[in-house]
């Protein structure tokens, strides 16, 4: 009986879950619009090696998606958290990338989610950010490199492992302060992971 309530209430959408998954998305939405801008900067300052500039900041566009798990705790927060950001990014702000950044959101929110998804929305640690970081950015490269012509270029291993790289640090571990910081404030005690801080 205790398992199945406790798979009842992961599964479970209250309407406040629903209502933080589109303020996240919105917020982070303009997040990631401001890494378009600063992805055009940094690739000037980087002169000839400028174009790598996507796979150096790429991890920063995976944060809502573990963010969102990790306060929701619901199976999707983090796919559905990734879409509604890019959309936001597409349809209000005008991103440069067109619909196509939805598709690629979609595939990042499920490399980032599967890692949460594998321990059944019950760890949290550093090593789970991580990979989940580290997964999000490695399927979206996959698929980026299939768009762009990446393939058979003499730095396509640099470039995944950049972006990997990125992603573990930007999408995983920086993720991780963020939701711990947001725990510490005690904005997120209504929310799953502070009936689960408060378990603990």
């Amino acid at each position: 009986m205790n398992v199945t309530a406790s798979t009842a209430t992961t599964c479970r959408w209250a309407m406040k879950d629903l209502v933080l998954m589109v303020v996240l998305g919105v917020v982070f939405g303009f997040v990631y619009w401001a890494l378009v801008q600063a992805w055009n900067g940094l690739s000037i300052l980087m002169g000839p090696a400028g174009d790598l500039a996507q796979h150096v900041l790429l991890g920063g566009w995976l944060l809502v998606a573990p963010i969102a798990i990790a306060i929701i705790r619901r199976p999707g927060a983090g796919i559905a958290a990734e879409i509604l950001a890019s959309v936001v990014e597409v349809v209000f702000l005008g991103s440069p990338v067109g619909p196509m950044l939805v598709v690629a959101a979609a595939i990042q929110g499920i490399g980032s989610e599967l890692p949460f998804a594998l321990t059944r929305y019950r760890r949290y640690t550093w090593g789970v950010f991580a990979l989940s970081g580290l997964l999000g950015a490695g399927l979206v490269f996959f698929f980026s490199a299939f768009r762009s012509g990446w393939y058979g270029q003499d730095i396509f291993a640099l470039r995944l492992v950049v972006q990997c790289l990125s992603g573990i640090v930007l999408g995983g571990l920086l993720a991780k302060v963020v939701v711990d910081a947001l725990a510490r404030t005690g904005v997120v005690d209504n929310f799953a992971i502070g009936r689960e801080t408060v378990r603990a």
